[in-house]
């Protein structure tokens, strides 16, 4: 079974692809959507979970998307056949790597959670949500920091990643102002995990003749296994509401 499949079956339970509740999902695009007509673009969008929540809580947002998934943009369109025709003409989704993207017009916010790895990391991701930023506009960025000294086996995992206030120094000294932060909970974290590995589990259980089913029961035990032994004590996710401080 390919990374794509297994990674939408793990999903089914906890659609935002992060450790973040509903809730946080909900508070942190409030506070990064500064206008009622904004123009919202996801770098990285997979399935468009943010965009169509971002969509229902805006009647006059517009919203972008761009991902080089077309398996994960096929479930975005799917998701969306669900709003109305006026919420569907309010989105659009371009197949193409995210670092390539380009458009004619800027947007209000611009937002790449858990996704930083497609522009080479946090910097990189910054300077491409720059490119597309309007003037007062946002960027709602989420990735992974060490919240205690990690194991080698972590860093292998998980790779070379800063502690808290190191992130937000090295953000800061490339230009940027904190707005507005989140830190995962560690209900958030356990919840994400415990639901990715625990939906593979069930789905290899109820799909015993399934050619892939020990594959998939494997994965799951394995990941599980990795989260509680290798990383579970060390990880932390925060996302950042971003301004520029200056125009470089």
């Amino acid at each position: 079974m390919n990374r794509e499949q297994m990674s939408r079956i793990a999903h089914a339970n906890h659609p935002i692809k992060s450790p973040l509740d509903d809730d946080s999902v909900a508070e942190l695009l409030e506070r990064g959507i500064s206008r009622p007509d904004a123009r919202v673009l996801d770098l990285g969008c997979g399935g468009g979970e943010w965009l169509l929540r971002a969509l229902a809580a805006g009647p006059r947002l517009r919203a972008e998307g761009v991902d080089v998934s077309e398996d994960a943009l096929a479930q975005a369109r799917e998701a969306a056949s669900s709003l109305s025709a006026q919420e569907q003409e309010r989105l659009v989704l371009h197949h193409q790597p995210a670092a390539d993207f380009t458009s004619a017009h800027p947007f209000d916010l611009v937002l790449s959670i858990g996704a930083t790895h497609a522009f080479g990391g946090l910097l990189p991701t910054l300077a491409a949500a720059r490119k597309h930023l309007a003037p007062g506009g946002r960027v709602l960025v989420g990735d992974g920091f060490w919240e205690r000294e990690p194991s080698p086996e972590a860093v292998e995992m998980l790779g070379d990643l800063s502690d808290l206030a190191t992130t937000l120094d090295r953000v800061t000294a490339d230009g940027w102002t904190t707005v507005h932060g989140h830190v995962s909970t560690r209900r958030e974290l356990d919840e994400y995990e415990w639901a990715c590995w625990g939906s593979l589990a069930a789905w290899a259980l109820d799909h015993p003749d399934d050619p892939d089913s020990s594959e998939v029961l494997s994965t799951a035990t394995t990941r599980r296994s990795e989260w509680l032994r290798s990383y579970r004590d060390s990880f932390g996710f925060v996302c950042l509401v971003l301004r520029p401080t200056s125009h470089h």
